[in-house]
């Protein structure tokens, strides 16, 4: 944990591209320091995260035609997830990380050296670039290991078929892996902003987006504003292609990012059902 009297108390010198983000930075550091120099602030930051993220979604799939307005956009309206599928995906993440995660935070404490929180803030500019750099980073990562895990029989049997026990996905489902899948997925989220030397600011930010797009990937709903519509060039898959990807597993293997499925030529259109 970061010792307090290592950070200065008298205030920071501003610099032009600083002002939004260095307010927001000291009040963290002078307010809430043992919370996010805590080693547990990453699991906790992700988890709720995941918890929040997906909560909307599964409060519109209970309602389902009650609410004909986001209806009208599920991707497949015949498939409704049930509460004991939900129950089953939020405590499969929930027992993941109360007994694999957390133990190996703990293991982490006395091995890993102690991390110290910088006193500037990113700029606006910095966490932009560090952010966009993980996900593509990330995103190259996970289509390899998608890929290979989907190719290998025995591989997608023992460590990938967990997470596609159901054809349509919902938002709840994100999250539910196997270990071996989970840790691998852990590992690159911790491992991937220290390579790329991101300012801790960034890489809170770009966890908690990066949860975002992967439980909007699994949501179930085309919803006109999610990140894959507002992003031009149709540069993310989003929720269409992952959906896609359940349905035809030989499919759209990247999480985020749409170019690599392009370029090994594995990326399939949404083929949407029509209603009778």
């Amino acid at each position: 944990m970061l010792n307090i009297s290592s950070l200065s108390l008298t205030p920071p010198h501003f610099r032009p591209s600083d002002r939004l983000l260095q307010p927001l930075w000291d009040h963290l550091l002078f307010h809430h320091l043992s919370l996010v120099s805590s080693p547990f602030f990453p699991v906790i930051l992700a988890f709720s995260s995941y918890f929040l993220c997906s909560l909307p979604f599964a409060v519109l799939d209970l309602l389902g035609e009650r609410v004909p307005f986001f209806h009208k956009y599920k991707i497949q309206p015949d498939s409704r997830p049930t509460l004991d599928m939900m129950a089953k995906s939020l405590t499969t993440s929930l027992y993941n990380h109360i007994f694999f995660v957390l133990p190996a935070v703990i293991i982490g404490m006395f091995i890993l050296p102690t991390p110290s929180l910088p006193r500037e803030a990113p700029t606006l500019y910095q966490v932009f670039t560090e952010g966009l750099a993980v996900l593509l980073l990330f995103d190259t990562q996970y289509f390899i290991w998608h890929f290979v895990h989907h190719k290998n029989l025995q591989l997608y049997r023992w460590v990938h078929a967990v997470h596609h026990e159901y054809m349509a996905p919902f938002s709840w489902s994100t999250e539910q892996l196997s270990i071996p899948e989970l840790m691998t997925v852990g590992f690159w989220s911790n491992l991937d902003p220290i390579l790329l030397k991101c300012h801790p600011l960034s890489t809170w930010c770009i966890t908690v987006l990066s949860i975002w797009m992967s439980v909007e990937d699994h949501i179930g709903y085309d919803l006109p504003w999610t990140l894959n519509h507002l992003v031009p060039f149709g540069l993310l898959g989003g929720a269409p292609a992952h959906d896609m990807h359940h349905q035809k597993p030989s499919s759209n293997y990247a999480p985020f990012f749409s170019h690599w499925d392009r370029i090994f030529g594995t990326a399939v259109p949404l083929k949407r059902k029509k209603d009778d």
